[in-house]
């Protein structure tokens, strides 16, 4: 397991550095990753937003777009990077909210403070540590989000019995990520997982929503956003034959989890 973080910590610390430089970054081909990460927010919602900000959006959905957020809630972003869904948060929970992102990576939340500051955001705050011990108080936490990060997670059992102590009963988990329908060969599996995030570990669907009861949620959804064909990534696999086409295509998908952490 520290191996898939440190790997996690190189490359998106590696991202960070190169956003800072206005280096061009990715970890895929520009033509590869553009199925997952692009198109995810809208004029309006890139509108006031750093450039930085939107440069280090790495995710594959929007959770910001898919939750509704109140004035005077508290959110919190697990994995927040340079910062885009905690800013995009802190504007619609207003000055009497508050919104928290929690990342591993020094050079990310080196970013996503300068980012706030430079938006002029008063009501955030980024936290250092990692999802499988989120720094703060349970129940202290209206609305829990994540961009396309609890895939990477080497314990994903650890982050999601986290994400249920720090949430007020009630309290709403609602983030994008990547998930796996159905079965696919081990080996196509890793290849695919690291065309979309360069990190393998995304679950599959109703394994997800089993880890989600298991630690305690309930009203569990996982609702696809966008399910990738193989021509998406045929670029990635030159020598794929019908079986190997067929065993790829529409089994991978970004999607929105939604559950709720029981009120009693």
């Amino acid at each position: 397991m520290s191996d898939i973080k440190e790997a996690v910590r190189a490359k998106y610390g590696r991202i960070a550095r190169d956003v800072q430089a206005q280096t061009p970054s990715s970890c895929c081909s520009t033509t590869s990753c553009d199925p997952v990460t692009t198109n995810l927010y809208d004029d309006n919602e890139r509108a006031d937003l750093p450039e930085a900000a939107v440069k280090a959006s790495l995710g594959c959905g929007n959770p910001t777009a898919l939750v509704a957020l109140h004035p005077g809630e508290v959110v919190l972003d697990l994995g927040s990077g340079g910062g885009i869904d905690v800013l995009l948060s802190a504007r619609r929970v207003g000055p009497t909210g508050k919104a928290y992102g929690l990342d591993m990576t020094d050079e990310m939340l080196s970013l996503a403070r300068r980012n706030a500051a430079d938006a002029g955001a008063t009501n955030v705050e980024f936290l250092k540590g990692e999802l499988e011990a989120i720094p703060l108080p349970e129940n202290s936490v209206d609305v829990i989000i994540s961009n396309c990060v609890i895939n990477l997670a080497a314990d994903k059992n650890r982050v999601l019995a986290e994400a249920r102590r720090v949430l007020k009963p009630g309290g709403r988990f609602a983030v994008s990520d990547i998930v796996v329908r159905g079965e696919v060969p081990e080996e196509i599996r890793r290849n695919v997982e690291l065309w979309i995030g360069c990190v393998a570990g995304a679950m599959e669907e109703n394994e997800y929503a089993e880890k989600l009861a298991a630690a305690g949620f309930a009203d569990i959804e996982i609702l696809p956003t966008r399910l990738y064909r193989f021509q998406d990534m045929r670029a990635y696999f030159p020598d794929a034959d019908e079986r190997l086409a067929s065993a790829i295509d529409g089994r991978f998908m970004s999607a929105f989890v939604r559950a709720r952490k029981p009120a009693v």
